[in-house]
């Protein structure tokens, strides 16, 4: 994999605060432990997205979101923003550890539409008004930072995935997008 410079939503979590999450006493570290073995290492991973401006009116007010969709399969959580990210909440990095976009922008198209209409809905349905959403792709993308913990002990590798931009550990979906770029 060649070394690229690319444009990161700047993390808020660094690499001491993922070690310490990774390895902090509790239930599910000695879960974690019993099961998959001790902490080994961790590794920043950089996560492709695309950027959808979504135009619809809620409750006789018009909302204008900007919606952020992985770009490798359209698998992970959306990101919204009320404006496009700030020069200051990206950062420009030279690194080996990204994934590379693969969906078609017709899939796009269609998996952020139906991602923002389920945000909407869990809104109120009732209170979407007018002719539908206008969804419309922003140029350029952007890449957002993930915390790998790998696990290891009796001769197999797991891992954790933290999300290094909403600071939580992420669940199965995640780890199964993670799973299929390592095996890859």
């Amino acid at each position: 994999m060649d070394q690229r410079t690319i444009q990161v939503l700047r993390p808020n979590v660094t690499r001491e605060d993922a070690l310490r999450k990774f390895s902090a006493p509790g239930p599910t570290r000695f879960l974690w432990m019993l099961r998959s073995g001790s902490l080994q290492r961790i590794a920043d991973v950089y996560v492709p997205f695309w950027l959808y401006r979504a135009r619809y009116e809620m409750n006789r007010t018009v909302e204008d979101r900007i919606f952020a969709l992985d770009a490798v399969d359209g698998s992970l959580d959306l990101f919204s923003f009320s404006n496009l990210p700030a020069t200051a909440e990206l950062q420009s990095i030279e690194t080996r550890n990204f994934l590379a976009p693969a969906l078609a922008d017709d899939a796009a198209l269609t998996l952020v539409r139906d991602k923002i209409l389920r945000f909407v809905f869990l809104q109120g349905f009732f209170k979407l008004r007018g002719s539908g959403i206008e969804i419309r792709r922003e140029p350029g993308e952007l890449f957002v930072p993930y915390w790998l913990g790998f696990y290891g002990g009796r001769g197999s590798v797991r891992f954790r995935v933290m999300d290094a931009v909403r600071r939580r550990v992420e669940g199965a979906k995640a780890t199964a997008f993670f799973e299929q770029w390592l095996a890859a």
